[in-house]
């Protein structure tokens, strides 16, 4: 690994990891949040007590916030714009940083995620009709025969593990022949989008960072091949059309590839395998939505509400202002705590409880909200509540084999091993 690599650590991940254990250990909550993910299968005592500070509370990170109201305004209002993580390193040492240029990954300019307008608008435009409700709607019958396949798989044994052989494959599937990829390749993907993922968490170890760096190098050439393959042989998916309209050059094809791939498939496996536990933790629920089946698109917005896939989002403030009666300075960050505000008593009755009757469960802030929504969300919405049912339809006496294992990141929120028993399978087909 080039030299220039280690010094972007530093500067980007390790300081800041330092500064976070420092103040872990002093007991700051926002602190242990994004630093200590590992083993944490329940981060949202810690989201409490930065609830409980306030509204908005300041803190040596910047200003934090759980409260429902504050993070939908701040998400909304573009006097609060996104930054790529060099700009959170000092400015005299931005040059330094900057020295080591990863190739095209989701957290670093141009991705969309960490582009303000006018060029989010123009990054953004080509690639959202791809995700229109009729275009989502398209893709219906192919859910149903990617989830009938790993069913099919599944029944072969008595036990699985869930993660693995279902939660992933579902989403990985669609995103890939949606982006024109070989669905030979997608065991690969699944391993770059392991190694890389991690990046959007703050104070990463060089051992993680030196992995996502090789993840995304390798990535890069398997780009430069696929997008050579499609301008002489262009096929009906996103990749394809965005070669052919010409309206974005190589380096921006391959950012937003990559934050196509990494968000059309994590956010979705997050909430399909916490939508499996979230249910198996509470029978009362699962039972219900097999008396109700009409219920099961609530359900889902509920499992998004109560167990969001995407915990955190952040913003910095581009004027002084008055946010929650505090004086937010320009250039601050605000950390939005999108589980907390998913669970703000304020607007949800009860929030600790899983319900999927709830009646305002869609208002959740999972898939965030203004310029940024996340274009996947009706896409992941009806991939979730597909499987799901038909995961629970046909194996209705499915258990959880032990105890299923989080994996260890703070902002992309879900399970990397969940062992099941599966039980008689009940070739019963599952309509939504």
């Amino acid at each position: 690994m080039k030299p220039q690599f280690w010094l972007r650590w530093l500067l980007m991940q390790g300081t800041p990891r330092l500064a976070l254990k420092s103040l872990a250990r002093r007991g700051d909550p926002l602190a242990q949040l994004l630093c200590t993910p590992q083993g944490m299968h329940d981060p949202y005592p810690l989201i409490e007590s930065v609830r409980a500070q306030g509204p908005m509370v300041r803190g040596p990170l910047g200003w934090s916030t759980a409260d429902y109201e504050l993070c939908r305004m701040i998400l909304r209002d573009n006097t609060f714009r996104v930054r790529a993580a060099e700009g959170f390193v000092p400015r005299p040492l931005r040059s330094l940083a900057g020295a080591a240029v990863l190739p095209p990954n989701p957290v670093d300019p141009p991705s969309m995620l960490v582009m303000n307008p006018p060029e989010h608008t123009r990054l953004r435009r080509p690639v959202a009709s791809a995700f229109t409700p009729r275009a989502v709607k398209r893709l219906h019958d192919r859910v149903v025969s990617v989830t009938a396949e790993l069913l099919d798989r599944l029944s072969r044994s008595d036990s699985a593990d869930l993660a693995a052989s279902f939660a992933a494959q579902v989403p990985i599937a669609i995103i890939s022949e949606m982006l024109g990829f070989p669905d030979e390749d997608r065991d690969t993907f699944l391993g770059w989008g392991e190694q890389f993922s991690p990046m959007l968490d703050i104070g990463l170890s060089w051992r993680a960072t030196s992995q996502a760096i090789s993840a995304i190098m390798e990535w890069d050439h398997y780009l430069d091949t696929h997008l050579a393959r499609l301008r002489s042989c262009p096929g009906d998916d996103i990749l394809s059309g965005l070669v052919e309209a010409g309206q974005l050059d190589d380096h921006e094809l391959k950012a937003t590839a990559s934050l196509l791939l990494g968000a059309g498939f994590e956010t979705t496996v997050n909430l399909i395998g916490n939508g499996i536990v979230a249910l198996l933790e509470h029978p009362d629920q699962l039972a219900r939505l097999h008396a109700e089946p009409d219920l099961w698109p609530n359900a889902v917005e509920e499992i998004l509400r109560f167990d969001a896939p995407v915990q955190r989002s952040a913003r910095i403030a581009s004027a002084d202002l008055d946010i929650g009666g505090v004086q937010v300075r320009e250039g601050s960050t605000v950390v939005l705590l999108l589980a907390g505000a998913n669970r703000d008593p304020a607007v949800f009755g009860n929030p600790e409880v899983f319900d999927v009757g709830r009646v305002n469960a869609r208002d959740h802030l999972t898939f965030s909200t203004g310029i940024h929504a996340c274009l996947g969300a009706s896409l992941a919405r009806m991939e979730a509540t597909y499987a799901l049912r038909a995961l629970f339809e046909q194996f209705p006496d499915l258990q959880l084999a032990g105890p299923p294992h989080r994996t260890p990141m703070f902002t992309l929120h879900g399970f990397d091993h969940m062992p099941a028993r599966l039980g008689t399978r009940q070739l019963q087909p599952a309509t939504t």
